[in-house]
């Protein structure tokens, strides 16, 4: 059985100047390699903040782009893995983002948002294909899920990571006020009813019209929070234990217990036996 320490990154806020947030990176990886850290998890589009509007398609870049490198180094340097979120260029089409980055600077996954939040991610984004459904990584013995934002808001993206074997699901994400009941109750739930861990990391301040929660957490399979952020820029560190995520999951059966033959009518295809 594997514990793996987290760390949560509620920054950097605003709009970031050129070489910003990657500052702010390197100096959060400093933060939560101190603490034992294995994991930096940082929020939705924390790469190049939230409210880009016209400008999104101009910082976007390749999944492998010079920011990628960047990131790898500051990883390496520190010694642990760092998770961001950044608007992907692939061609002509502009993805939501987020990347993996091992301990040793080399990229272990990448997940592009499949739910897409209001007109003005709408007009910005496309929306992540059918096989970025359920995207993971191995870290330490620990098996990870990649989800962003809205994306947690629905029971099937996280049920399909409980069946897939996720383990701990990362969601950086760009909640505002007044959803503060996100990382408040549906978060803890989703833990709760998937039997998995859910790092949650928000952004915090105010970007344009949008004025974000903060509240980031770490939620355990137990329903309870075991960290919680303020309203601005925080840094938190949690455990993700797997025998007690396996403790959990022997005594809440739910995933065992389901019957999916009763639930054929929530996909046009069916649920695939499990």
């Amino acid at each position: 059985m594997t514990s793996l320490r987290i760390a949560l990154y509620q920054g950097p806020g605003g709009i970031p100047a050129p070489g910003e947030s990657l500052a702010a990176f390197a100096r959060a990886a400093g933060r939560a390699a101190a603490a034992g850290a294995r994991l930096l998890v940082t929020p939705e589009l924390s790469l190049t903040g939230y409210a880009l509007g016209n400008d999104v398609a101009e910082a976007a870049e390749p999944a492998d782009g010079p920011s990628a490198e960047a990131v790898g180094a500051i990883a390496a340097e520190h010694g642990l893995a760092i998770h961001y979120g950044y608007p992907e260029r692939d061609g002509d089409a502009v993805y939501n983002a987020v990347r993996l980055v091992a301990p040793d600077g080399a990229p272990l996954a990448g997940y592009r948002k499949t739910h897409l939040f209001g007109a003005y991610e709408k007009a910005c984004f496309r929306p992540g294909p059918v096989a970025d459904a359920v995207v993971q990584a191995e870290l330490d013995g620990v098996r990870i899920g990649l989800l962003t934002c809205y994306d947690v808001e629905f029971p099937e993206p996280v049920r399909a990571h409980a069946l897939a074997g996720s383990e701990l699901l990362l969601v950086p994400t760009a909640l505002m006020r007044p959803y503060e009941i996100v990382p408040r109750s549906v978060v803890p739930v989703r833990a709760w009813e998937n039997q998995i861990y859910i790092a949650y990391a928000n952004r915090h301040g105010v970007e344009g019209d949008f004025a974000f929660a903060g509240m980031s957490c770490l939620a355990a399979p137990d329903g309870t929070v075991r960290a919680r952020a303020g309203s601005g820029e925080d840094l938190i560190v949690a455990d993700v234990d797997t025998a007690f995520l396996g403790a959990s999951r022997a005594e809440n059966t739910y995933l065992a217990d389901r019957r999916p033959e009763l639930y054929t009518s929530l996909s046009p295809q069916g649920e695939p036996r499990r």
